[in-house]
């Protein structure tokens, strides 16, 4: 499991550090997509860096669990704004998204700790 988990977390990372690091600087998609949106500029900065500091949780000790569920956490609100607001297809946030619990799992140790409760 433990090559498992670092595929998973170095494939999660470029992704997501890629993506995120997009909507932070500007580049003229994620502008153009944000307006679509229409919710702001606001919510790209947001989202550029929800998406980057969840992937950098992925390498800190015993906080795996928490980068995945908060990228988890976006390839939801993804997957609602790819079908309800953009109408295109929500398979890179499914794909994405099931990464994300695949690390879950394969961390679920982590969740009593993270909730300070005994295993």
């Amino acid at each position: 499991m433990t090559y498992i988990s670092l595929g998973l977390r170095i494939f999660l990372t470029l992704v997501f550090v890629g993506a995120g690091g997009a909507k932070i600087v500007g580049v003229d998609m994620m502008i153009a997509i944000f307006d679509e949106i229409g919710f702001g500029q606001a919510l790209r900065y947001f989202t550029g860096a929800v998406e980057v500091i969840g992937a950098l949780l992925l390498w800190l000790p015993r906080r795996q669990i928490i980068g995945a569920a908060v990228l988890g956490g976006t390839m939801v609100g993804a997957l609602v704004t790819d079908l309800l607001i953009l109408g295109t297809s929500g398979l890179p946030a499914i794909v994405l998204g099931l990464a994300c619990i695949a690390v879950l799992y394969i961390h679920r140790d982590q969740i009593s700790e993270i909730l300070n409760r005994p295993e």
